[in-house]
């Protein structure tokens, strides 16, 4: 039996704010913990329509599409262990490393007390909405974990062909994810959505 060990960055993938699987025994898959991190950018105002403009001037670009309030970037690598086993390749164990990365604003500065109620509402708002962001990555290297651990391609002794075949189900899985990303960020942000009632009382409320 021959074993291959592989480091290999699976992808980056950043989800804004604005703007066949195989089963494994439990045994096979190791243990792992998402590491996540809240990077904050500073805003100014002392009512909700100067901060929410302050956000505007100064949130995280978003590509080029301009501004967001926030946004959930992730770097994922995995070291995974290939064995071969009489003329096929068979992926034994895959371990993730992911790091979670949420961008939200901070203010900079006191505020009235009215206007720190509706500020605290919103910015509690738009975190919990990025953590959702993360469970979807989190599921997303899950869905990735049961569909390559296992994985057996024949006739590949040096564990060549089943890198295509990984690849082919990574982009998939990845495509999913940020369809989901998509159509939560959507139904956020439309009329009466939760985010679009978050900036609606923080700039109406304050």
């Amino acid at each position: 039996m021959k074993v291959f060990v592989g480091v290999g960055l699976a992808g980056r993938r950043t989800c804004f704010l604005l703007a066949c699987v195989l089963m494994t025994p439990a045994a096979a898959r190791a243990e792992w913990q998402a590491v996540e991190k809240i990077k904050t950018y500073a805003i100014t105002g002392q009512s909700g329509p100067e901060l929410y403009a302050s956000i505007g001037e100064r949130g995280p670009q978003v590509g080029g599409l301009g501004r967001a309030i926030a946004h959930t970037s992730f770097k994922l690598t995995w070291r995974r262990k290939y064995e071969e086993r009489d003329g096929a390749c068979v992926i034994a164990s895959a371990l993730p490393k992911l790091t979670i990365t949420y961008t939200l604003p901070e203010l900079a500065g006191k505020l009235p007390a009215g206007i720190e109620t509706h500020w605290q509402t919103f910015i509690a708002g738009v975190k919990k909405h990025e953590l959702v962001h993360g469970d979807f990555i989190k599921e997303m290297v899950s869905a990735i974990e049961a569909a390559t651990v296992g994985l057996t391609v024949a006739d590949d002794p040096q564990c060549r062909k089943i890198k295509s075949e990984m690849t082919k189900r990574l982009g998939e899985i990845s495509r999913a994810q940020r369809q989901k990303s998509r159509d939560f960020d959507k139904a956020e942000l439309s009329d009466g959505g939760n985010v679009h009632q978050l900036i609606l009382n923080l700039v109406n409320g304050g």
